[in-house]
């Protein structure tokens, strides 16, 4: 209930301000939630792309309604983590069920530890690519400078930390829980946050 009224108030507000390609990417979002809930959830693969799709649809609609332009990079790293961490998520799903016989979800049976793993892996590996990329690209150092590329140590430790997290200590891939439990990722998420400020305002 509360969730719908903010949609509507969201909505009002976006058709006030004039601005219909910001609306018709809400009524777009909210289209694409409406067949996620009623069926596509329950097909495995197209449930995380799905769940990706919609984080870009979010970022697309806060750059038109803050007329912000929004760089190609960041478009496919928010896609990539949204992926990233839905298959961490769907990771701790099939545990629970191999461990209990508790199906989380419906769509457990089409995942299984062997293909997450390498899923996870892969999209690792071309997550940090992007943000590499991104960091180097011409429109990035026109306007932050040409020493973004610093902050990837961050990134790759990271990453790196959250792999060892579900594959060697074998705890819980979902990231709500690492944040709040997980100093290690805390304090480089932190100094991730420090440096990309001092990069950008220091060192441009």
């Amino acid at each position: 209930m509360i969730l719908s009224l903010v949609a509507v108030g969201v909505s009002m507000y976006i058709f006030v301000l004039g601005n219909y390609i910001a609306l018709a990417l809400l009524v777009s979002y909210f289209i694409l939630n409406i067949f996620y809930s009623l069926s596509l959830k329950h097909i495995p693969v197209i449930d995380i792309s799905i769940v990706a799709i919609g984080f870009v649809i979010r970022i697309f609609i806060g750059g038109v309604v803050t007329n912000t332009p929004l760089s190609r990079w960041i478009v496919v790293m928010t896609f990539l983590l949204a992926i990233f961490l839905a298959l961490g998520k769907r990771r701790d799903d099939v545990v629970i069920y191999e461990e209990t016989g508790d199906k989380v979800r419906k769509n457990v049976d089409g995942y299984n530890i062997p293909f997450l793993n390498v899923a996870i892996v892969v999209v690792a590996a071309v997550m940090m690519v992007a943000y590499i990329m991104y960091t180097i690209s011409q429109e990035v150092t026109e306007r932050n400078g040409d020493n973004l590329y610093l902050t990837s140590f961050f990134v790759f430790v990271g990453l790196f930390r959250y792999l060892q997290i579900i594959f060697v200590e074998d705890r819980s891939g979902n990231p709500t829980l690492i944040f709040l439990k997980d100093n290690f990722i805390r304090i480089i998420i932190i100094l991730w946050i420090i440096s990309f400020f001092v990069i950008t305002k220091f060192f441009r």
